[in-house]
């Protein structure tokens, strides 16, 4: 597997063709759940080295969809994915276990296995960490832009469903971003029974 090829053809496909209006899904995220994926994988003792390069691999590819989809973008991952690992020197075997990983991502979550436990934990760290507001935010100014929420008053309602409904699968994760996570629900929960119902 050329993970170095892989990594640089996606990162600059990545650069040149999201849309500037991904304020949550852009390039930063890919970077972001990369290094959460790696974290988790360390702390969870996946050593071998073929592992570490399909985790790695998938979140490199698990939101490049978004390039020509916002819904729906999870199969479009792994339609690059099939399009362009092969020449890399990915097995269909390979190809299929990063696709795997990259369709346990989609919301509700469904991983069968470590890796993909690793991923989907990866691709949701923020709601457990202390720049959770900002990066909710972002993803709340690009769902507005594309029409899917109306207001800020919609957004923390959906917010608390979500919240409530996620849960974190990696014992790394539930460690590390569980209490942090509560933390956010409690903090919505106390704004939203304010609203008007």
């Amino acid at each position: 597997m050329k993970i170095a090829q892989a990594e640089a053809l996606i990162l600059d496909k990545l650069k040149r063709a999201l849309s500037p209006t991904l304020f949550y899904h852009g390039l930063h995220h890919t970077l972001d759940v990369i290094e959460a994926a790696s974290r988790l994988a360390q702390a969870e003792n996946i050593t071998d080295e073929e592992s570490l390069t399909l985790l790695r691999t998938a979140a490199l590819y698990h939101d490049c969809g978004f390039i020509t989809t916002y819904q729906g973008h999870e199969a479009e991952g792994c339609r690059f994915a099939r399009e362009m690992l092969p020449s890399l020197e990915y097995t269909p075997e390979q190809i299929e276990t990063i696709c795997g990983m990259i369709m346990a991502t989609k919301i509700p979550q469904n991983p069968q296995n470590q890796l993909e436990e690793i991923l989907c934990d990866a691709d949701l760290d923020y709601l457990g960490r202390d720049d959770f507001g900002p990066i909710a935010h972002s993803l709340y100014e690009e769902l507005k832009d594309r029409y899917f929420v109306r207001d800020l008053t919609a957004w923390n309602r959906i917010q608390v469903k979500f919240l409530e409904s996620h849960r974190y699968w990696t014992k790394t994760a539930q460690a590390l971003r569980q209490s942090n996570k509560q933390h956010q629900l409690d903090t919505l929960k106390e704004v939203v029974s304010h609203y008007p119902s």
